[in-house]
């Protein structure tokens, strides 16, 4: 099995900076796991990249980005990156995809018995995952009723804030840069504004915005920050 994960119109591009704060993480620990990612785990695992480098700095896809909360919180419950890439491995054949960890059926499949990690689709294909700590599953079920999913069962847009917000990370707009749903404006954008001591009024007439949304956009450079 071969994938290819090479920068591409519509896949959407995330710096290490990127995922720390569309996904609310730490910075240091995204770096340093992401170079788990690159160096010698998943890479090798499908003879693919898994990101892309120019030398300085990493990145990867929107797919990836959302894998890698999953992830994430895999390694903070203990589990190690050798039985992760086993899971993912065997998810990936099953599922039929290079990012089973951004698939519906695989993050609906998900349960947390003691210290196991339990991925059941049916009473003959069931994974299981030791783990070292308790993992907190809330975390990893609140992210996935952030995701709206293709046809496909394949997440294609994140909603950081959750769907009762406005600002929605998709790759299908300004490179998968958050952005103010329905329009191309990124958040950063009004926030600046509202900074600068913008009245919000103005704000939202220049913009065709309303004052929800520039509250959402402030709501999450806030986060972010």
């Amino acid at each position: 099995m071969q994938f290819e994960n090479k920068p591409q119109i519509g896949d959407g591009i995330y710096t290490v900076p990127d995922l720390a704060k569309i996904l609310n993480l730490k910075y240091y620990k995204v770096q340093r796991l992401l170079s788990e990612y690159w160096d010698n785990r998943l890479a090798g695992n499908f003879i693919r990249s898994y990101s892309w480098s120019d030398g300085k700095s990493k990145a990867v896809n929107f797919h990836t980005l959302v894998e890698f909360y999953t992830y994430f919180h895999f390694r903070e419950a203990g589990v190690t990156t050798k039985v992760i890439l086993n899971a993912h491995k065997e998810l990936s054949k099953m599922f039929k995809t290079p990012f089973p960890f951004a698939t519906a059926g695989v993050l609906e499949g998900l349960a947390s018995v003691g210290k196991r990690i339990v991925f059941q689709f049916s009473e003959s294909q069931i994974i299981n995952i030791d783990m070292t700590k308790q993992l907190n599953l809330k975390f990893i079920k609140d992210f996935m009723n952030k995701l709206d999913f293709n046809k496909g069962e394949l997440a294609n847009r994140l909603w950081p804030l959750g769907k009762n917000h406005s600002v929605v990370v998709d790759p299908d707009h300004q490179f998968g840069q958050p952005t103010i749903y329905g329009t191309n404006i990124i958040p950063y954008t009004i926030y600046h504004m509202v900074k600068a001591n913008e009245p919000v009024d103005f704000i939202a007439s220049t913009y065709g915005i309303s004052k929800k949304q520039i509250k959402d956009a402030i709501t999450f450079c806030k986060q972010a920050a």
